[in-house]
This record gives structure tokens, C-alpha cells and sequence, in this order.
């Protein structure tokens, strides 16, 4: 599906950091974006906004009729705390009933979106260590892995003769307003920075720019590789002591001093997981559709955010 200026986009989630991202490559393009506000919002040039929250069913779902595509990026901050029964219930309840409610109002529809693009997690692998991972991987089996298998199985029931799903399985995303790099860059920017946890673990992470990049392309494109999963991923693998080391660098400060795992462990509880991967993934599907990485290398990913204003 090549998307043509006049054509719209429903968006969830448009007011993340990729979400915003999503929104303004759509808009350049001509293409109109409609997104889902929990609170009302001014529209603007190209942008309108329907009010509503995709975790409840509403009449926000009428605003999928005369969509061409639909990107769900809307859930619950999976490392944002400590998990418990009752956090791990909200992360799940976020993920797979905001799904179910995007799909359920797309397959009332007589002529339903062409693509479906939702985000999914590099966690749908759990911890690997060194196994090469790609998009026909198997599943892990902690939490995170188990809710990712869920939650896409709930998307791919949007897939038809006229639906394309597209499961987006996010590493770390790079950004200056949201996420782990915020969190730290003062630590570093002090002089304290250092591998969080093993050094020798696998980290795999994509600057904002580019997992809105391969969004847009999900959308667009219609190869064998953007159907099912597409491990949103940059293709250099790195593990935590270089990635720390190439961090303190970009900031000019030694990154010497290592966070232990128990530390994160004590701190996080079975949320480390999430902070600590350990996963070796390549970005198979990407690569194979010709997907042109903005920011392939950390170092350059890392001095295009620090050197630049807000996005």
C-alpha cells in the first residue's frame, strides 16, 4: 500500500515518542492523521484528534471508517515501575483489550483499513544470551515474553484478504523526551555512567526517528517481510560494556562504573528483564524490505538526539 496524500491514518499512541514521530513523517507526506486523546486537543494543519481511550470500547471506534491504515502504539509504560500482580494486570490490560477494541471496530467495518501496524516488544524473546534472533525466533517464557505472544496473536485477528498486520517488536528506543536515556544521562553527564548489569549482555535499541521510519514503511510497504512480526531493531548489535562506553563517550565522560544486576534486581524486581534484556536480534525483515536506517550506529544515533533541540 503506497499512501498518497489525501489518504489518513488513524493513530494511537500519537502523543509517545514515536507516536509523535509517526505523526509528523505521516503529515509531511500529505497523508492526514487521526488520533486517539484521552483529553481534547486542538487540531492542527494535517492532524485531528477524536477523544477517547482505547483501553474501553466508545465511539472513538467510528473513526477507523475511511481509514488506510491504523498504527497502535498506545500502552502502558512496561519499565516505568516495580512490577506486581496489580502492575503487571494494568500492563496487560493496556496492551491486549486496547488491541482487541482497535480490532474489533476495524472488522465491523464493510471496507476495513488496509494495514494494521502494532508495536509489540524485542521482549516477545526473553533473556537468549548469545543465540541469533530474527523474526521466525520462538517465543521466550517470563512475563514480558508471554504478554507479547498474546498481544500480537490479538492484533493478527485483523488479518484478512483485504488486512495486512504488521507486529512491530521494539528494542530500547533512543530518545531525548521519553524512556531509559533521559533516566541516564544524568547519570553519565556526572561521570558516574557504566554498564547496567552483565557487560557482556546483548542490548538492542533503535533511535525514535527510525522506529517511526519502519512504521511508516509497515504501512507502506507490501513485501513478504512486512506481514507478522518486524523486529524494530538498528542493525548494530552491541553489547552493554561497548554501548556504555560509546554513551560516555558522546557525553565525554568515562562510563567505568557498572550497575550490578542485583542492583537493578532490587530496585526493579522481575521489571529488570525489560532493562536488561540480553538479546541478540537482527533486524531480518527490515533489512530484507530495504529499509534505510537513519541512525544505524549508536554513536550517531546518540549525537544526533544530544546535539539537537527537543523533537
Amino acid at each position: 500500500m503506497s499512501l498518497v496524500p489525501g489518504e489518513k491514518v488513524f493513530v494511537t499512541g500519537a502523543t509517545g515518542v514515536v507516536g509523535r514521530a509517526v505523526c509528523d513523517q505521516l503529515v509531511a507526506r500529505g497523508v492526514g492523521v487521526v488520533a486517539l486523546s484521552r483529553q481534547p486537543r486542538p487540531d492542527r494543519p494535517g492532524l485531528s484528534f477524536v477523544q477517547g481511550e482505547v483501553s474501553e470500547p466508545g465511539s472513538w471506534q467510528e473513526a477507523l471508517g475511511g481509514m488506510s491504515g491504523v498504527v497502535h502504539l498506545a500502552g502502558e509504560p512496561i519499565a516505568a515501575a516495580r512490577w506486581n500482580t496489580g502492575v503487571k494486570r494494568k500492563i496487560r490490560a493496556s496492551r491486549i483489550e486496547g488491541t482487541r477494541h482497535i480490532v474489533d471496530g476495524m472488522m465491523r467495518l464493510a471496507s476495513p483499513p488496509r494495514v494494521l501496524v502494532c508495536a509489540s516488544a524485542a521482549g516477545f524473546y526473553g533473556p537468549r544470551g548469545e543465540e541469533l534472533l530474527d523474526e521466525t525466533s520462538p517465543p521466550g517464557t517470563d512475563f514480558l515474553a508471554r504478554l507479547c505472544v498474546d498481544w500480537e496473536a490479538e492484533a493478527q485477528r485483523a488479518q484478512g484478504p483485504n488486512t495486512r498486520v504488521v507486529s512491530l517488536r521494539s528494542g530500547m528506543i533512543l530518545s531525548k523526551e521519553g524512556g531509559a536515556l533521559p533516566r541516564m544521562l544524568p547519570v553519565f553527564r556526572s561521570g558516574f555512567g557504566g554498564p547496567m548489569g552483565p557487560a557482556d549482555r546483548f542490548t538492542p535499541w533503535i533511535h525514535q526517528d527510525d522506529a517511526a521510519g519502519l512504521a511508516v514503511a509497515a504501512l507502506e510497504a507490501e513485501g513478504p517481510g512486512w506481514r507478522g512480526p518486524v523486529n524494530a531493531v538498528a542493525p548494530e548489535l552491541l553489547r552493554m560494556g561497548p554501548w556504555a562506553r560509546i554513551l560516555g563517550g558522546v557525553v565525554r565522560r568515562p562510563a567505568l562504573i557498572p550497575v550490578p544486576e542485583w542492583t537493578l534486581r532490587l530496585i526493579l524486581g522481575e521489571a529488570a528483564i525489560a532493562v536488561i534484556p540480553g538479546q541478540r536480534i537482527v533486524p531480518r525483515a527490515a533489512e530484507q524490505g530495504a529499509y534505510r536506517y537513519a541512525h544505524p550506529t549508536l554513536k550517531g544515533a546518540l549525537q544526533a538526539l544530544l546535539q539537537r533541540g527537543p523533537s
